[in-house]
């Protein structure tokens, strides 16, 4: 029954009949033939039709990434579809039924969180680890349940997923085994595909073209991604004006000192720029030094106590970052992408981890998937793992990673969490 409700065709039908049916039933009463001269009913069942698709779709596409709950991304999904389509129709000057289209928004919202409460839970299905090649390193490094095969047979199991090393040179016994499993629709998969669909990031042991595809992410996306930035920044930063000006006398009402922060940092294909912030830390201390020569005055710890009263505050709720949108609109910048590093740390990062640089590929950006997941880092130990968040961006980089991105982010800055 789980597995029926993950059907996305199933998931389409019953938010269709849901947000489109029976609205129209509630609409006219039952009186379908006033439907057929009612060109405002038509124009709106048309648009909550490609938005049920769409916010359906969406959900799917969101929920694949790891860490991430469909049900979750129910409401927004559903609010971004249905918005778009009520942009477009006022766009064309369309007439449409308010009413109709709140009820279809209504009802198939309802009926998404439904299907989220009655989808299978717990991860794609269940792991079993085919003995040989590094395929213990699944075991150490993943929290999923998982079960070792010790003969080359099928698990007797529905949801049943086979992980190997398919680099390694299986008996010929086994590589029966993978092939009867693939006919018969179960998945088999490379135990580097499942960390990373579990865990959000990319092992980093060599680049190649194997593990990437391509070390160049798709220059298409990144040309919209830019104008995206663009429009983005053009409509916040008039709202955000006001509110800029406001945070800007606190902080010199706070502490002496300039109301903004800049530092030299490595961004978009290893060039440097100087980035824009509001001071969060006293006067004449690591942050305010825009010449920082040390590694250690570049790293913020925790609790550190060079941070203002007001600083913690806008810390904590990522407001010092948005004086960054002036970054965004000379394209040193994004709104989503790998967090750009102080000179020295990204000078000192790159000494100890290979491939270092290869994270500047892409523009960073004022939020980003390791900030999502991670937090702020400054250990070497916790950097390498940065890197693994961040090469999975690159790797995946695309406009439903980005929304996801957003939404998190959304959720870290209300709870607080990760900053220092």
């Amino acid at each position: 029954m789980q597995l029926f409700f993950s059907s996305l065709r199933v998931q389409f039908l019953i938010c269709f009949f849901a947000g489109v049916i029976l609205p129209v039933l509630i609409y006219f009463l039952n009186d379908l033939s006033a439907l057929s001269e009612n060109i405002p009913a038509w124009n709106s069942t048309l648009a909550a039709t490609f938005a049920i698709m769409a916010g359906v779709v969406g959900v799917r596409k969101l929920a694949d990434f790891p860490g991430t709950i469909g049900a979750s991304y129910v409401f927004p999904a559903f609010a971004a579809s249905y918005g778009v389509a009520m942009f477009a129709i006022l766009l064309i000057r369309a007439p449409y039924s308010g009413v109709l289209l709140s009820i279809s928004f209504a009802l198939s919202l309802t009926a998404r969180f439904a299907i989220s409460a009655m989808e299978k839970r717990g991860g794609r299905g269940v792991y079993f680890l085919v003995p040989g090649g590094n395929i213990d390193r699944i075991r150490r490094d993943m929290e999923a349940a998982s079960i070792m095969l010790d003969k080359p047979v099928l698990p007797n199991m529905p949801d049943a997923i086979i992980v190997a090393d398919l680099h390694h040179d299986h008996t010929a016994e086994w590589e029966r085994t993978f092939a009867i499993a693939a006919l018969n629709g179960m998945g088999v998969h490379h135990y580097k595909q499942v960390w990373e669909a579990q865990t959000g990031k990319v092992r980093i042991e060599h680049l190649s073209e194997n593990s990437f595809g391509s070390l160049i992410p798709s220059n298409s996306y990144a040309k919209v991604k830019r104008l995206f930035d663009i429009a983005l920044t053009s409509v916040a930063l008039p709202i955000l004006i006001l509110p800029l000006l406001v945070v800007a006398f606190l902080v010199r009402m706070d502490s002496p000192g300039s109301v903004f922060f800049r530092q030299e940092r490595i961004g978009y294909r290893g060039h440097s720029f100087r980035v824009l912030k509001f001071r969060t830390m006293r006067a004449k201390s690591a942050e305010t030094d825009e010449s920082i020569d040390s590694v250690h005055e570049a790293i913020t710890r925790d609790d550190d106590d060079r941070i203002t009263r007001i600083g913690r505050f806008l810390r904590k709720t990522r407001i010092d970052e948005l004086p960054q949108i002036l970054n965004i609109l000379r394209g040193e910048m994004s709104w989503i992408g790998p967090r750009p590093e102080a000179r020295p740390l990204s000078e000192w990062y790159e000494r100890e981890i290979p491939f270092y640089s290869y994270r500047h590929i892409v523009r960073p950006g004022i939020t980003g998937w390791a900030q999502v997941n991670q937090g702020h880092v400054a250990a070497i130990s916790e950097v390498h793992d940065k890197l693994r968040f961040d090469f999975y961006y690159i790797k995946n980089f695309s406009l439903w990673l980005d929304l996801v991105v957003l939404f998190k982010t959304v959720v870290v800055v209300v709870r607080g969490s990760g900053a220092k």
